[in-house]
């Protein structure tokens, strides 16, 4: 009996595989598909909203329209110009542009500050659709469903399959996965025919390849990742790329391509430039929110990350964090009994409080994972019209560890009156005209920027210190 279950499972499998195939719209292939283009489409809306939620949009209508406007340009010049395109900008610093299956995609105002031209842009904007077009997102996910065979097929069928609420929870996890060389060779390939097709000089899209080489691998405190976190760089891509784009300029017979350097530089006078204090920051071991008007002390050499929606502070062990985040409660007791049932937590001691003022509910519960049983700290507190939500959490038997760091974040927990810590402004781009021509490093000593950031500004503007510039180049400054 097991033999044949067996093998009616085999061919069962084989059946399925067969019937979930599709037709890659960039390639013309069959290829596996577990994902209908309308549930991709769906995951797609649902994993936006988890995305604007937890990043933020950079609020500039006026740029974004700009650059809207290429995407839109570009997108019906791709191999799936019906679908409805969705081009968003990410308030974080961190250099990386995403793809999200069905159309959307998010550029953080990191990598616009980074990127040197319109045929940049339209380059790496073209790289971005080309993964939704080429499906390399949906073909990530049905890697992971189909992973899930041997571990029986009925569970292909299982409502974990079905039910686009479960699909969502691969939803935002999307923008943390690498995807292949190969697809990343497919997308700087479709990057340069969707740019070219445009009307774009696309061997420009190399520069930008060149910068990032230049700039390596690095990350902000939003928790995204950086560009090469995600896109893994193929062997030769900057000579692949002019290469392709070379070919293209000759298929289309085109001449006097677009780069429209100045017009995008111009965009992006005022950008907001490296992290924005506003949304919190550190000093001198302590994290400041001038917008909430909260602080807290962070432990030594403890890593922080700051969303929108959350703050997590994790020690180098990775055994025990801190999450801070906003409860829709009305009240600290309020609070901690919602979280006691959606946690199913066991309470083990629990009281009212005080925390420097504010009234407050605090509670020492655990909860069973899979890992074990995870003790936690918890202090519920109002401040103005807002309950906060703290949380220390370890193994079992490791919590006494660290309960007294615990107790000497969440206790300091206080009101931020400092008009010094509070009157604070993020760093911002000034696009200026050189006075004279020059070699780089005499024309932005020229300009006023510091010796010590020369050699940061320079590749800010994808250029070399001993580079040449005419009079009247447009470049990019940091004003502090």
């Amino acid at each position: 009996m097991k033999k044949i279950v067996v093998i009616n499972l085999c061919l069962f499998s084989l059946a399925l595989l067969a019937s979930s195939c599709a037709v890659n719209p960039v390639s013309g292939q069959r290829e596996l598909m577990l994902l209908s283009e309308s549930k991709e489409i769906q995951l797609g809306h649902q994993t936006d909203s988890q995305v604007v939620h937890q990043y933020g949009i950079y609020d500039d209508p006026k740029l974004t329209n700009y650059l809207d406007g290429v995407y839109q340009r570009l997108s019906k010049l791709s191999h799936r110009p019906n679908l409805q395109y969705r081009f968003k900008i990410l308030d974080a610093s961190v250099v990386n542009a995403f793809a999200v299956p069905g159309g959307y995609v998010y550029f953080t105002r990191g990598i616009l500050a980074n990127l040197n031209s319109e045929a940049e842009l339209a380059g790496v904007m073209g790289h971005e659709i080309g993964h939704i077009t080429a499906r390399h997102s949906a073909q990530q996910l049905s890697r992971a469903q189909l992973a899930q065979i041997g571990m029986g097929v009925g569970m292909i069928f299982s409502e974990t399959f079905r039910d686009l609420a479960q699909l969502a929870q691969f939803g935002i996890g999307m923008l943390f996965l690498s995807f292949s060389r190969d697809n990343e060779r497919q997308a700087d390939d479709l990057g340069v025919e969707y740019s070219s097709k445009a009307g774009y000089d696309s061997t420009h899209m190399a520069n930008f390849f060149e910068t990032l080489n230049r700039m390596g691998s690095s990350s902000d405190r939003s928790g995204l990742p950086s560009w090469f976190s995600t896109h893994p760089d193929p062997e030769d891509r900057v000579k692949a790329i002019r290469t392709r784009a070379n070919e293209w300029r000759q298929k289309l017979g085109m001449r006097n391509l677009k780069t429209n350097r100045d017009q995008y530089l111009k965009s992006l006078h005022g950008l907001v430039f490296g992290e924005d204090p506003r949304q919190g920051y550190i000093k001198n071991n302590v994290f400041y929110h001038p917008t909430l008007r909260f602080q807290f002390p962070v432990p030594p050499k403890w890593k922080l990350q700051n969303t929108r929606t959350m703050v997590r502070i994790m020690n180098e062990k990775n055994d025990a964090i801190n999450i801070l985040t906003i409860s829709t409660a009305r009240s600290p007791e309020e609070a901690a009994r919602s979280y006691v049932s959606k946690s199913k937590a066991s309470v083990i001691e629990s009281r009212r409080a005080t925390i420097n003022g504010l009234p407050a509910y605090g509670l020492i519960s655990q909860i069973r994972s899979q890992q074990g049983l995870i003790r936690i700290l918890s202090y519920f507190m109002r401040k103005n019209n807002k309950v906060y939500a703290f949380h220390g959490l370890s193994p079992l038997n490791r919590f006494n560890n660290y309960v007294s760091t615990f107790r000497n974040t969440m206790e300091r927990f206080n009101n931020l009156n400092d008009p010094e810590r509070i009157n604070v402004k993020p760093d911002r781009l000034r696009v200026r005209p050189t006075p004279k021509e020059g070699s780089l490093r005499h024309v932005l000593q020229a300009l006023g920027a510091p010796k010590n950031r020369l050699k940061a500004i320079a590749l800010l503007n994808g250029k070399e210190l001993d580079e040449r510039v005419p009079a009247k180049t447009l470049l990019k400054l940091v004003a502090k």
